[in-house]
């Protein structure tokens, strides 16, 4: 189904783009080619190919599953305004 210069207007005005009238049969042409590109794509077997999320094959990076402090609570409370024993103290919001 091809695309019409009706159906570009739309898609402009959807996409909040102020064409030229001038302008919107080239669109029309443009988004038609791209259509018939993408079909031709729907001839290539790939019943045989895993779906992937990349090109390249590279392990990921794994660390061990611990739960820990961080380690760095000083260095975190150094940064607020105010601390006492080792927390955050905020002003009361709640009556």
């Amino acid at each position: 189904m091809p695309v019409t210069p009706d159906d570009v207007r739309r898609i402009a005005k959807l996409a909040r783009i102020a064409e030229p009238a001038d302008r919107i049969d080239a669109l029309t042409g443009e988004l038609n080619g791209i259509l018939k590109w993408v079909e031709l794509l729907d001839e290539v077997d790939v019943s045989d190919v895993e779906p992937m999320t990349t090109a390249v094959q590279t392990p990921l990076p794994l660390r061990n599953d611990a739960v820990t402090d961080g380690g760095v609570r000083e260095a975190i409370l150094k940064n607020a305004p105010k601390a006492e024993e080792g927390f955050f103290v905020v002003p009361k919001s709640v009556e």
